[in-house]
């Protein structure tokens, strides 16, 4: 199931929503934001992005496309067991996102020659290989869900943290990711668009596992530079949320009490990160 609106239209997208999301509440701090305790939020959706971006909830996965950049401010997913344990074939089928109108995203032709002259692949933000046992594994390949990526990082060591998210979930852990680009430098844009876009400098990961206890949720934070090698290990780009805060300008965990929320958000529970990953 598929919903979208602007975020500015708040009372007709809470409205649409209520039919997929369990009941949410106002929330008031500076602005007003709707609670909507959808299965792939923990603690809340990222907040902070332009009003006139597009939220869009899937089945497998949400995301907040910006309108000038072209690429999602953030896309968040969760994972259990039966969603990465799958035996679907799934293929590379690049495809426009039917859910955003023509201006508001890239089209696959947009990549042509991305790689001869960039270096970049077309890289997913939810992976693909995650969603083997769902049958919308397609929708991965929407390019609101693809950022033009370097192949040394996303072959690397993005793609080597996205194996251990499987690693985790298979072993009967439910998790919780979000993930997007940060734009701290100029970069070169896609040679064959045809339309204003802008490619990151770099990207971000938060993944969380849950506790019944909040003061006990486990959460592994990470930053990685567009130029990452391929070689390097995920564990050398440890960050803390907090960092992701201050360098993405989003909100994230903003339903835990502040006392708990502060305390997470700033450790990068090294101990536990080392032991996973």
């Amino acid at each position: 199931m598929i919903v979208i609106q602007k975020q500015q239209k708040l009372l007709l997208f809470v409205l649409l929503i209520s039919a997929i999301c369990l009941p949410f509440s106002l929330y008031a701090q500076h602005s007003f934001y709707p609670e909507i305790h959808c299965k792939h939020f923990i603690y809340g959706y990222p907040t902070g992005t332009p009003t006139t971006n597009d939220l869009i909830i899937r089945d497998i996965y949400a995301l907040s496309s910006n309108d000038t950049t072209k690429l999602a401010d953030w896309v968040a997913y969760r994972l259990d067991k039966e969603t990465v344990s799958g035996n679907a074939e799934t293929t590379r089928n690049w495809k426009v996102d039917p859910w955003l109108e023509d201006k508001e995203t890239l089209e696959p032709n947009d990549y042509k020659n991305a790689y001869e002259k960039l270096k970049v692949d077309r890289g997913h933000q939810a992976p693909l290989g995650s969603f083997k046992g769902t049958n919308c594994w397609q929708e991965t390949n929407y390019l609101s869900n693809i950022t033009p990526q370097k192949s040394e990082l996303n072959q690397g060591p993005w793609g080597k943290l996205e194996e251990k998210e499987r690693s985790l979930a298979k072993t009967g852990n439910v998790i919780y990711v979000m993930t997007g680009p940060l734009y701290e430098r100029d970069m070169p844009v896609l040679p064959g668009a045809d339309e204003p876009h802008k490619i990151p400098s770099g990207y971000w990961k938060i993944i969380v596992l849950p506790s019944k206890n909040a003061n006990s949720l486990k959460v592994a934070a990470f930053i990685f530079s567009q130029d990452t090698p391929r070689n390097d290990k995920a564990i050398d780009y440890i960050s803390t949320i907090n960092e992701i805060e201050k360098r993405s300008g989003l909100d994230f965990l903003r339903e835990l009490p502040d006392n708990i929320e502060e305390k997470i958000e700033n450790s990068n529970n090294e101990e536990w990160v080392k032991g996973k990953f």
